[in-house]
């Protein structure tokens, strides 16, 4: 099977624009040579180490050169603090083309009546929308009830009232072992210190989303802001119950779709499980399952987007010109038919790899996914998730361990690998592929045994049967030398 013809990892553009971006790359990797070899060196390790390795982490991708490209240019030498014809910097006519672009490009393919593309991450992009809702949702009230009309005219003992009243809101969100994420106002997270938190999970025997019980906690604790969304969770969401779940108790709904976004943008989820229509306001990465540059976005209905465009400098720094013109260009990219095909591809990948598992007996939490990740349970191999990570990274298979529901090892032992498809689906990697690479994995941990400890056994050291490593590596190989990863891009 070929690679996807949106990016320039395919055949679809020919010899000629491989030979091209070669060419771009070893004179930019010879510029920079001539500066510091050793960050040249490590560059062109990085490729080799990709191209040698089955990515399997979820929140991974392969950019085009295009997008690689975009970012390396003089738009990073320039200051464009603010908005579009709003900037408090000279000089900054190209930076509003850029992001206008980006913005259009953003608009169109979600169907969002507002977009900014300022956030420099994912996590920039939920403090932006976080304050731009408690500014739309408090401030205003709070000012009324002061008697003034902006926040301007705030005294220093109007603005501490204001600051206490903004920090101590509440905000419902799905929960770590659940598949929520730090940034859902979990403690270690500083929106764990602006909201009062409280985290809906899963069905205990299912592994689903239960809707009757987040409208139950949602009743009863009656946040300011329901956070939908998922970094580990398997399946798809309604988002339109979602939304009559936040109508009932007058709360804002924020959907986090930085792992799906591509499915989204790719047209795989629609109708209740698309985000953008149903949510106050939308958040993501433009990297993962997008496949642009590692950055972030807010998406917003009318009401939130003044807030929102306060981004900068309510949370942000100086915008990077030079990745919002990545952005523009993978959005472009993501705008093309094909990438339908990739997102489509993407979650039939999945389905591939987790049949894969299922038929050899391996555990999946909910037993199974409808979307890009399949997160694999691994107690019954006798191991944690740690172990089960090192071991297959031995044998050359990159994952990233993870908590499941009720996790009795806790966040950083975990007791699950989470796997996501659409890095491989980039190579151009089919379902036969994937249910190779559940072979190779189950074969890595089957033959993977905790180390003993002191008074027990360790949660961390494991052994690696002999051999088990390099029989891994050589299957793995062929799989990856019949999906090229930029082919025809020397250096």
């Amino acid at each position: 099977m070929t690679a996807d013809p949106v990016t320039s990892n395919a055949a679809a553009p020919g010899a000629e624009y491989a030979e091209t971006a070669s060419a771009a790359y070893r004179a930019a990797l010879q510029v920079i040579e001539s500066v510091e070899p050793r960050i040249a060196a490590a560059t062109r390790k990085e490729l080799a180490d990709q191209r040698d390795s089955l990515k399997l982490i979820a929140s991974e991708n392969y950019a085009s050169p295009a997008v690689l490209l975009t970012m390396g240019t003089w738009l990073s030498d320039k200051y464009a603090e603010g908005t579009i014809g709003h900037r408090f910097y000279a000089g900054c006519q190209n930076v509003d083309t850029v992001e206008t672009i980006a913005a259009e490009h953003a608009r169109e393919l979600f169907g969002a009546p507002y977009a900014y593309v300022q956030p420099h991450s994912g996590i920039d992009a939920n403090l932006v929308a976080f304050w731009a809702i408690l500014a739309t949702r408090v401030e205003a009230p709070e000012l009324a009830e002061a008697g003034l009309k902006h926040v301007n005219d705030l005294s220093e003992a109007d603005w501490e009232k204001l600051r206490n009243k903004l920090g101590n809101q509440r905000l419902l969100g799905m929960s770590l072992d659940a598949g929520g994420h730090l940034t859902h106002g979990f403690r270690p997270n500083i929106s764990g210190k602006m909201f009062h938190q409280r985290s809906y999970g899963t069905d205990p025997d299912t592994g689903f989303l239960d809707y009757g019980a987040v409208a139950a906690a949602a009743r009863e604790f009656k946040p300011l802001i329901i956070v939908a969304g998922y970094s580990a969770y398997p399946r798809r969401v309604n988002f339109a119950k979602m939304r009559e779940i936040a109508d009932e108790v007058g709360a804002t709904l924020m959907v986090d779709m930085a792992h799906f976004a591509g499915l989204v943008a790719g047209k795989v989820f629609t109708g209740d499980e698309d985000p953008v229509p149903h949510a106050h306001v939308t958040t993501t990465t433009t990297h993962k399952s997008l496949r642009g540059p590692r950055g972030g976005m807010v998406l917003a209905q009318p009401e939130y987007s003044d807030a929102v465009d306060k981004g900068c400098p309510m949370v942000l720094g100086g915008p990077l010109s030079h990745v919002m013109a990545a952005k523009a260009v993978a959005l472009a990219e993501a705008r093309q038919p094909a990438f339908q095909t990739y997102a489509q591809r993407v979650a039939d990948n999945a389905q591939a790899l987790a049949n894969g598992f299922l038929k050899r007996d391996a555990g999946l939490v909910t037993g199974g996914t409808d979307n890009h990740i399949v997160l694999l349970d691994v107690t019954s191999f006798g191991l944690t998730g740690r172990q089960a990570e090192s071991a297959l990274l031995d044998a050359g298979i990159v994952t990233n361990r993870n908590s499941v529901p009720a996790d009795p090892n806790g966040a950083w032992y975990t007791s699950g690998i989470r796997l996501g498809t659409p890095a491989l689906t980039t190579r151009g990697f089919g379902a036969d592929d994937f249910d190779r690479v559940a072979e190779l994995i189950v074969d890595v941990l089957a033959n993977t045994q905790p180390s003993a400890a002191a008074g027990g056994v360790s949660k961390a050291k494991y052994t690696l049967a002999d051999g088990t490593a390099e029989r891994v590596h050589a299957a793995s190989a062929e799989l990856l030398d019949a999906n090229p990863l930029y082919p025809g891009l020397t250096l």
